[in-house]
């Protein structure tokens, strides 16, 4: 027994301390799904909030919101292409164990100067650290994971916002995250980060489902459950469109 409180006592010494803060997060969307349509074209989602307090707003370095919305998290392979003998061809492969389809992050300020490196690594809350590469046999696995980085940011599916979340009176908050139209059927995750002085102090998070309706959420399933059937009505439907642009064609030749 006295060995047991020995190492106990040993362990809160030896533990980094951190401020005490009652400050929690109350948080709202202004849509918790997303329909994908034939005619999407992309979306915004407002996240908005406020900061709950049990006692007076600290004195000290202000406070800091984090908020990263991320889809639904797929294995990835990202290849390297080099000229050989005239051709561009396949020549590395690192396989991303873990990826966010969509990752986007929204700050009060530069991420840098607000979170700490630990928190970072504990929370995965930059792009960087949101992405998993294990298992590769390639020696440059960093040069791949930025490469996909790279990639969907053109695409649209990375951001960095810092600076995008307007923070009232240390207490109300607000930003407005953008979805591509290229998004994929998912649950996708709002988190909201709460820091002082580097350190994540309270977390937040709510669901956004995102899922195809309509013609398209039909087609989709007659696909998966019945694919004979899908195929010999996209079939059909491709004779019908042909037949009709060559009735069409030749009615307006004459």
């Amino acid at each position: 027994m006295i060995a047991r409180l020995a190492i106990l006592l040993l362990l809160i010494l030896i533990l980094p301390t951190r401020p005490a803060y009652a400050e929690t997060i109350v948080l709202g969307l202004s849509e918790s799904e997303v329909g994908i349509t034939a005619t999407f074209d992309g979306s915004d989602i407002l996240v908005f909030g406020a900061v709950k307090r049990e006692a007076p707003i600290p004195e000290g370095e202000p406070l800091d919101i984090i908020i990263a919305v991320t889809g639904p998290l797929t294995p990835v392979t990202v290849r390297k292409k080099a000229r050989r003998f005239g051709i561009w061809v396949n020549t590395e492969a690192a396989r991303i164990s873990s990826a966010p389809s969509f990752y986007a992050v929204a700050t009060t300020r530069p991420l840098d100067q607000m979170l700490r490196d630990t928190d970072d690594l504990r929370h995965s809350i930059t792009i960087p650290r949101a992405i998993r590469s294990i298992g590769n046999e390639v020696e440059d696995t960093a040069a791949f994971t930025e490469a996909l980085i790279r990639i969907r940011a053109e695409e649209g599916l990375y951001s960095l916002l810092e600076g995008a979340v307007e923070l009232t009176d240390q207490t109300l908050f607000r930003t407005r995250i953008s979805l591509p139209a290229n998004l994929i059927e998912g649950r996708y995750d709002a988190r909201i980060y709460l820091a002082r002085e580097g350190h994540v102090i309270d977390t937040y998070e709510a669901p956004i489902i995102v899922r195809k309706i309509g013609l398209e959420r039909w087609l989709f399933n007659l696909a998966q459950s019945q694919p004979f059937l899908y195929g010999l009505l996209t079939i059909s439907l491709a004779i019908v469109l042909g037949w009709a642009a060559s009735f069409a064609f030749q009615s307006f030749r004459r």
